[in-house]
């Protein structure tokens, strides 16, 4: 099974479906979508570690929460993850998770394109055989 793929549905932004067979991966593989458009994900070693803890009221705020909550990282510290380590609570809706990856490097990382965000339009969560997020990222 793929983790994800980039789909055409926005004029001026990039949109993604991620996969997974359980919610913390379909989470982890969202997360990685995000982070292969800031940067070339296999260039990004595991040197820093951050815990991330993320609420929400619902799947799609909890998704939201966590991939925007990940972007500070990148505004604040320069720092792009390339590992993800997740916990979804569905019944609570939180996640925790441990995020790994290091400070962007020009000489060594191919920086893509800056994501402002991550948004709300046409965002949804399902599951059918496997769990199926759709996201769009303002850039």
């Amino acid at each position: 099974m793929k983790g994800y793929e980039f789909v055409d549905i926005t004029t001026a932004d990039i949109a993604f479906i991620a996969y997974g067979k359980t919610l913390s991966e379909l989470f982890s593989n969202a997360a990685i979508a995000m982070f292969e458009v800031i940067v070339d994900m296999n260039s990004v070693e595991k040197k820093e570690e951050r815990v991330v803890e993320v609420e929400g009221s619902d799947l799609e705020s909890l998704m939201f929460n966590w991939l925007n909550n990940l972007l500070v990282f990148v505004d604040s510290e320069g720092l792009v993850f390339s590992s993800f380590d997740v916990n979804v609570d569905e019944k609570n809706m939180k996640l925790k998770a441990v995020c790994r990856g290091e400070r962007i490097d020009k000489s060594r990382h191919e920086v893509r394109t800056q994501v402002k965000a991550a948004t709300y339009h046409k965002m949804k969560i399902e599951r059918n055989d496997v769990w199926k997020a759709q996201v769009i990222l303002d850039i």
